[in-house]
């Protein structure tokens, strides 16, 4: 093992897996150091990537030459595109993954990344180095690392307690421990800390499931990848199957909620209240009858079933009780009993906008040690700590996206300007330029931004460069399509508004009716990859829309881009209030668009900051 490295990455999670091999395609010495080299890339809950906005991040990440979506495609044992009824920028393509399928492809893509070295070891502290600014990571073993940049990737792990019912053990998933040690140093930083907890389910044996009467879920044929580097999936596919909950389960909860460690005090860390365990949603939900679970196989080759809709931390009996009075349930074999994981996390206001600690400079932070929940949130956190930290020791200017550019930089941004209150979960709903930000365009938005800094291999650049000019030639070929007034009409009672001829570009506004309309008239569609007719269909249906929300994104950025200065004493300005004044001290905003979204600040506030930067007469005096 050597000691000097450029960028040291701890944790072997989806943040850290991401952030090592980021800085190490920008041609940094990186160390990933992990307790155990063959624990990366385990999936520690749910064996599934992507969904309604969290699809998003995925795509993204891909955008940028990140691990995630590759690993998601060579993993994938099914696929599916949800909210395919609604329209195109929210809807999220999700694969149920192989547990081990998956860990193999991402310590695989990180085994062949040029200038990564994988190492095992407990991290107990880290400190700057006097006088050179390189920081010390000092191991278990007594060994000390010393790198430029320290990306901090610690998921569940940082204080990390199991809960059983009323049994507590040590660690952050089952079979792994807990750095206890590296809490305390940070804790001794002065750092704001909190608790937050997460929990998962039962696991169950497929064999003592009876899936007759349950409901098939079937994935999508031909499946779509997540990874523009992806030509097919050549994985089986597989069905998951929908049962539900009922009185007799929420009963059973009722009766045994006192022996709930959530509802009996032992633990004090709050919840994701968008992913609640069935305790949460049989007490915040009692007018349901009942709740969807979604039985989902952990691989090919695999006997455990991942019941998606029950994460419990009831003791071992409780969870036993419930589980066999659900329907196809009566007779399982709980082959590992749900639990709860309890676990520090920090203030992520204690971040610049590049995810570094501005109380130690070169510390960056990424994952749920910045109060998020789910492996896409954490990796894409990763990727963009990554990026900056290989940055930083080029001496070169931070990478940064803005809430225009990227779920990315709505996560980011939501994360250092209004912290969390709560495991913080992506959504659509989030992003106010989602018809912008769609999942279909994010190679075109962010790939790029990711060569100019040089994230980028030589491979997807290429794979780029093909689909840019494709997606050029098709636009240019559909214009020069004509579609007769009234082809639209294929008898199924669809129409096309407007009687008059449309060209092939135009007529992909009206719909599925438009696309069967121009296989009509331009057969050389039915031959083209699916994502580019996907792309200019969605281009096309909000393109009046776009116009208008791309102005928008001229306003917003307006204002973004007005500094607002370290300098500034709030308490001196005139104007403001004094609970602005406290919440503006405590966020520094960079910009005034950043003190926009400081909760409780108000639009009269962002008057006086306005007037201040423009220098106006009587705020300069």
């Amino acid at each position: 093992m050597k000691d000097r490295y450029e960028v040291i990455v701890i944790g072997g999670g989806h943040a850290g897996c991401e952030a090592a091999a980021a800085a190490a395609r920008m041609g940094c010495a990186v160390a990933l150091v992990t307790h155990r080299v063959d624990t990366i890339g385990t999936m520690s809950c749910n064996p599934a990537i992507g969904g309604v906005g969290k699809g998003h991040l995925v795509r993204e990440i891909d955008a940028l030459d990140g691990v995630m979506g590759l690993a998601a495609d060579r993993a994938g044992i099914h696929f599916k595109t949800l909210n395919m009824s609604k329209g195109p920028a929210v809807r999220g393509p999700r694969a149920q993954a192989d547990r081990k399928l998956y860990r193999g492809a991402v310590q695989g893509i990180l085994r062949a990344q040029a200038g990564l070295s994988l190492l095992e070891g407990e991290v107990e502290d880290i400190r700057p180095r006097q006088g050179d600014g390189f920081l010390c990571v000092v191991l278990g073993s007594g060994e000390v690392l010393h790198g430029r940049a320290v990306v901090l990737t610690t998921g569940t792990f940082l204080d990390g307690r199991m809960y059983v019912g009323s049994d507590v053990s040590v660690g952050g998933r089952v079979g792994s421990g807990s750095a206890i040690a590296l809490a305390q140093r940070l804790r001794s930083l002065g750092l704001p800390m909190g608790r937050l907890k997460t929990g998962t389910p039962p696991r169950l044996h497929r064999d003592s499931i009876v899936y007759e009467g349950l409901e098939a879920q079937s994935g999508e044929v031909p499946p779509t990848p997540f990874s523009a580097m992806t030509a097919s999936i050549d994985n089986p596919q597989v069905s998951c199957f929908l049962t539900r909950t009922n009185a007799a389960v929420h009963a059973v909860i009722q009766e045994n909620l006192r022996l709930s460690p959530m509802y009996s005090g032992l633990i004090d860390g709050v919840g994701p209240r968008y992913c609640p365990s069935l305790e949460d949603k049989v007490v915040r939900f009692g007018d349901r009858d009942s709740h969807q679970i979604f039985l989902e196989p952990e691989g090919l080759d695999s006997d455990l079933v991942y019941p998606n809709g029950i994460s419990t931390a009831m003791p071992v009996h409780v969870q036993e009780a419930f589980v066999r009075l659900i329907p196809g349930l009566a007779q399982v074999r709980i082959v590992q009993p749900g639990y709860a994981v309890e676990y520090d996390f920090v203030d992520p206001r204690a971040l610049g906008s590049d995810l570094g600690l501005l109380a130690m400079p070169g510390l960056y932070l990424a994952g749920q040690i910045n109060g998020t929940t789910g492996y896409e949130e954490a990796a894409a956190q990763g990727l963009y700590a990554g990026i900056n930290a290989a940055l930083a020791c080029r001496g070169s200017a931070p990478f940064y996206l803005d809430r225009a550019d990227a779920y990315i930089g709505v996560l980011v941004d939501d994360l250092v300007n209004k912290g969390v209150v709560e495991p913080y979960r992506m959504f659509t709903s989030r992003a106010e330029y989602r018809l912008l930000l769609r999942a279909d365009n994010a190679d075109r938005r962010l790939t790029p931004r990711g060569l100019e800094v040089g994230c980028i291999g030589d491979a997807r650049r290429g794979v780029f460069e093909a689909r840019s000019e494709m997606l050029s030639r098709v636009r240019a070929d559909l214009v020069a399509v004509v579609v007769p007034g009234g082809a639209q009409d294929d008898g199924e009672g669809v129409g096309a508004s407007g009687s008059g001829p449309k060209s092939g570009l135009e007529i992909l506004r009206e719909g599925e009716a438009g696309r069967r309309a121009l296989a009509r008239a331009a057969p050389f569609v039915d031959a083209l990859p699916p994502w580019i007719l996907e792309t200019v269909s969605a281009d096309m249906l909000y393109e009046g829309y776009l116009r208008r929300q791309e102005a928008d994104v001229r306003a917003y950025r307006r204002d973004e881009t007005l500094e607002i200065g370290a300098a500034i004493d709030y308490q001196q300005l005139p104007g403001l209030s004094k609970e602005v004044r406290t919440v503006l001290d405590a966020g520094r905003p960079r910009t005034i668009g950043q003190a926009a979204r400081l909760s409780g600040v108000t639009p009269s506030a962002i008057n006086v900051l306005l007037r201040y930067v423009r220098r106006e007469p009587e705020l300069a005096e």
